[in-house]
């Protein structure tokens, strides 16, 4: 902990949140257009006391409408220098209809191709791509927009990186 004025504790603060990356069986990823992002994934903050998983499923409701099963952890996207954490999940689609929101203006179901073309955010496009494209969990280390990243996948022992 730091301190303030040599007496008081300030807890760090830190961001949690949870995305998902829902399929369909057409293997369509199912995207969202928000006013200040455009097109990204489902997902917000995890509010206090809440599980990853119930965030995720929650926060895809609530921008989407639709109701999603868990599929897999993916990973973790880590923001050293804001202290931002961003969980990923694999996800597919069980019910619900689609329902736009403030958060989500248009909402539909994409090609891979596609969807990484309508994403502008980088970072956004990489948390698809990993999860689509890596079996094992990972873990991607970055400060900011310094696009220099340390990424961790699979087992401890087999990332190059830790040697």
């Amino acid at each position: 902990m730091k301190e303030r004025n040599n007496s008081v504790k300030i807890s760090p603060k830190h961001t949690v949140t949870a995305a998902a990356v829902v399929l369909n069986d057409n293997h369509e990823i199912l995207l969202i257009y928000g006013p200040k992002r455009g097109w990204e994934i489902p997902g917000g903050r995890v509010e206090e006391g809440e599980s990853l998983s119930s965030a995720v499923v929650r926060e895809t409701k609530e921008e989407t409408g639709i109701d999603i099963e868990i599929v897999k952890f993916c990973g973790l996207f880590q923001n050293v220098k804001e202290s931002v954490y961003n969980t990923l999940f694999l996800g597919r689609p069980i019910g619900g209809k689609f329902r736009t929101s403030n958060e989500s203006l248009e909402i539909g179901y994409f090609t891979i191709e596609e969807a990484l073309n309508k994403i502008t955010w980088k970072s956004f496009r990489e948390e698809i791509e990993y999860c689509i494209n890596y079996k094992d969990q990972f873990l991607v280390e970055y400060n900011n927009r310094n696009l220099k990243r340390k990424t961790f996948r699979g087992n401890i022992e087999e990332s190059s990186d830790f040697i």
